[in-house]
This record gives structure tokens, sequence and C-alpha cells, in this order.
């Protein structure tokens, strides 16, 4: 019942936000039906801490160690994110970028977004899957364009047509997995359901299985933004509302990677060899060096901590494709850490370009005497998703580094140029924005504090001390995994 109730509520929201319209009150319902989901999702987190995975009567959804840890991160940035597009859509509107419609369309689609994510992470059926997968682009393509400016609509165009060539090879690859199913399961729904599958995952044929494979690492790798699939990425995030940059870099990108996952382990099942982790490999370790490289270039602050997100995608994914409880575990809490910090970053590059009017490095000076908490928050932020102790981004990036020394030795240099230039790059930039005088074109503002300094406490509990109920959830997960 909790199960359902978690999946419904975003899109309950959602339908009485677009009813309402651009009310004064539709801002809090948005809050509060983000908060409703997060209660929803933790109630259901403990049933499954308590009593293991739980399937649904008719099989359609499902929920195990791997999905809620998902869904209650999901739920959780989402809700934040709700709390700090309160101020910043408000002032949006009072500037004019937005009008009437656009704040009706941004929060019933804010809350369908969710819905569709979490449909992704609760479906038993890849199907499912994939037009929820679907749903979730069609609703962030039309919020990357809210503003209707012409770089806007040119963003959200190419992250349609690219995505959208990208999930076509996901759904071919989604019918080469059932076409092998249904040899052993037979025709109908039961030969999609992922509990079906994983129990015959060793019958099912390993030349399908490995041809699908190729074909889903491309669709679902185009919507975690990895390289050389990554071109519509840095545009939507840089285009697009500061709360949407924040929910794509630190959830969408997740969602994708969970079901790549999930399809790896069916694969690895049925060709008893290290096929799909190799490729897994290959994209991650060049996402790794390719946009690290990428970010000493930009200009935009959004854009650069975009390139960031596609660095961390391809840390995540080296990790799975590494396997092995260490890298497992390491890429689980990596996936964790980056969505807290990269969230919180991006709401203080948010309020950065409102403060000064322009999302340029170069007219952003000064930050620590104008306004000392943006400053401050900003320093800290660019410090955790460069991966610097004690915070929880270099404690899972130490523990894939450490898998990587002792599994795959031989490219721990590359891992660490990577990361290496990342840091060089993210730190200098921000080192630029927060020295200096203060401009003239330094607007002073309130600020949300709640969402940055709660995922930054957060970022740095995980990298100090583990709580037991999360090591004990992680170790699950990866015992699912390997």
């Amino acid at each position: 019942m909790m199960l359902i109730t978690l999946i419904w509520t975003p899109f309950v929201a959602a339908i009485v936000l677009a009813l309402i319209g651009d009310r004064r009150f539709a801002s809090t319902i948005n809050v509060l039906g983000s908060a409703a989901t997060f209660l929803a999702s933790v109630w259901l987190a403990f049933q499954v801490y308590e009593y293991g995975a739980i399937v649904t009567s008719g099989k359609l959804f499902f929920v195990d160690a791997f999905s809620i840890y998902l869904s209650v991160l999901t739920a959780f940035v989402s809700m934040t994110t709700a709390v700090f597009s309160h101020k910043y859509m408000l002032r949006e509107r009072q500037h004019g970028r937005v009008g009437r419609k656009g704040m009706r369309f941004y929060h019933a689609m804010f809350q369908m977004f969710i819905f569709s994510m979490l449909v992704c992470l609760l479906t038993n059926n890849i199907g499912v899957l994939w037009v929820s997968m679907e749903l979730a682009t069609l609703s962030t393509v039309l919020l990357v364009s809210l503003y209707r400016t012409p770089t806007a609509i040119e963003a959200a165009w190419k992250y349609f047509i690219l995505c959208g060539v990208g999930i076509a090879q996901a759904l071919f690859g989604t019918v080469l997995l059932y076409f092998a199913a249904e040899k052993v399961l037979g025709e109908g729904a039961d030969a999609l359901l992922w509990t079906n599958l994983s129990q015959v995952s060793g019958r099912l044929e390993p030349t399908i299985l490995s041809l699908a494979f190729v074909f889903l690492m491309v669709g679902y790798g185009t919507k975690m933004g990895l390289v050389p699939l990554h071109n519509w990425l840095p545009d939507a995030h840089s285009e697009g509302p500061t709360p949407i940059s924040a929910v794509l870099s630190g959830l969408m990108l997740n969602i994708a990677l969970y079901a790549l996952v999930r399809c790896k382990v069916l694969v690895d099942g049925s060709t008893h060899t290290h096929f799909a982790g190799n490729i897994m490999i290959g994209f991650g370790i060049l996402s790794i060096i390719v946009s690290s490289f990428s970010l000493l270039r930009q200009k935009d602050i959004k854009r650069m901590l975009s390139y960031s997100s596609i660095e961390h995608m391809g840390i995540a994914t080296f990790a799975f494709g590494l396997g092995g409880a260490i890298a497992t575990f390491g890429a689980l809490l990596h996936m964790l850490v980056h969505s807290l910090a990269k969230s919180s970053i991006f709401f203080t590059a948010g309020h950065t370009s409102q403060i000064y009017q322009t999302q340029e490095i170069d007219k952003i000076k000064g930050l620590l005497k104008g306004n000392p908490f943006v400053g401050w928050m900003l320093i800290l932020g660019t410090m955790v998703i460069a991966g610097m102790p004690p915070f929880g981004v270099f404690t899972s990036e130490f523990l894939i580094l450490t898998a990587t020394i002792k599994d795959a030795p031989y490219l721990t240099p590359f891992l660490l140029l990577g990361i290496a230039v990342a840091f060089a790059g993210l730190m200098r930039k921000a080192q630029y924005m927060v020295s200096g005088e203060v401009p003239l074109n330094h607007h002073p503002m309130k600020v949300a504090y709640l969402p940055v300094t709660l995922h930054m406490a957060l970022v740095l509990i995980m990298g100090i001390y583990m709580p037991n109920f999360l090591n004990l959830w992680f170790n699950s997960a990866v015992e699912l995994l390997r």
C-alpha cells in the first residue's frame, strides 16, 4: 500500500498544480507534495529494512535494497529542491523571466518529473521502465525551455533529439532482452519482469543479451551524459531553471545508471563473463578524462558544473563496471554523495547568478565580501565535488581508487589524471569567483539557507561516519548487484 502511495503522490500533486495555476500558494503545494512523497519513501524504506524486498500483488511494482535507496534519495532531493525553488522561482517571476503560464507549467511538470523517476525505480517491468524514462525526458525537455529564449529552446531541442535517439537504442535493447526471455519464460508480460528475469538469467541466450547490452549502454548512456553521448547535457543544464539543473544532475542521471546496472546483472548472469563490465569501464574512464579537460575551458558556471556531473557519473559507471564488493559499495555511496553535493552547489550557483544577474564566471567576483554565505557555500561545495577530505565524495572516490589498484592497476593513472585535472579546474574557477572586490553588478538578496546547508552537512557526515542502517542497506544492495 505504501509503495503505491509513494508512486501516486507526485502524480496527484502534478494534477492539482496544473489545475490551480499560478496562485500564491502553488509553490507551497509543490513543497508539501514533495514532502509527502519523501515521508512515504521513508516509511517504505523502513518496511523494506524490516521485511526485505516487496512485490505488489500484480507484480507490476517491486522494491528492494537498491531501488528503495535511490527512491528515498530521489524524494529527499526533490523535496529540498522544491523548498529552494520557492524563493528562486518567485524572484524569476518578479524579474519577468517566467510568466503566469510558465509558473503553472513549472510546478506541474516538476511533480510529473518526480513521478516518472519513481516509476523508473519501482516498476518491475522493463517495458514500463523505458516508457517512464521517456516521460521523464519529455517533462524535463519542456522545463529546460521554460524561459523561451533562443538558447533555451535550442538546448531543449538538442536534448530532445539526442536523448530521443538514445532512448530508441534502449528500446531496441529492451526488445532483444524480451526476445531472449520469451524463449525461457514464454510470451507475455512475465518475460518483462525483473523478478522473473533475475531468476532465469543463467538460462538466457548470452549472445542475444550481449548484443542487447550494447544498445542499452548507448541508450541509457545517452541519458546519463556519458562521453561521447554527452553533448546535450551542458546545454540543458545551463539554459534551464537552476532547480531543474539540480534535479537533472542530482537525480535523472542516477535513474539512467540504475537501469543500466540492473541490465548488467542480467548480462553477467547469462554470459558468466566481464563483457558488460568492460563496456562500462570503457565508457566510464573516457567520460572521466574528456569531461575533466573540458571543464577547464568553461566560462559559464552551470556548464562547468555540468561537465563535473559527467565526470562523476563516469566515476560511478567505471566503479560498477569494475565490480567487486568494494567498487560496488563505493559506486553506491558515490551516487548518494554526488546527488547531495551537486544539487547543493547548483543551488549556490543559482543564487550566484541571481545576485550578479549572469552565469559568466568572468563577471562574478567578490562573493565572500558581497554575500559571505553564498561565497563560503560555493567554496565548500567546490571542495566537496572536487573530492577533498573529509567529505563523502572523497570517501567514495577513495574506495573506488582502492578497488582499481587491486583489480585493474593499469587503469589507476587514468582515473587519477581525470580526478586531478577536475580538481584543479574547479578550485581555480571557484577561487576567482569568491575573491576580489565586489563589482557593480552585485545585487544583494535573501537566499535559501536550509537546502544548501542540509545537503552539505549530510555529505560531511557521510565522509566521517557511516550510520549502521545505511551500511547494512548498501551491503544488501551490493549482494544484489554482484
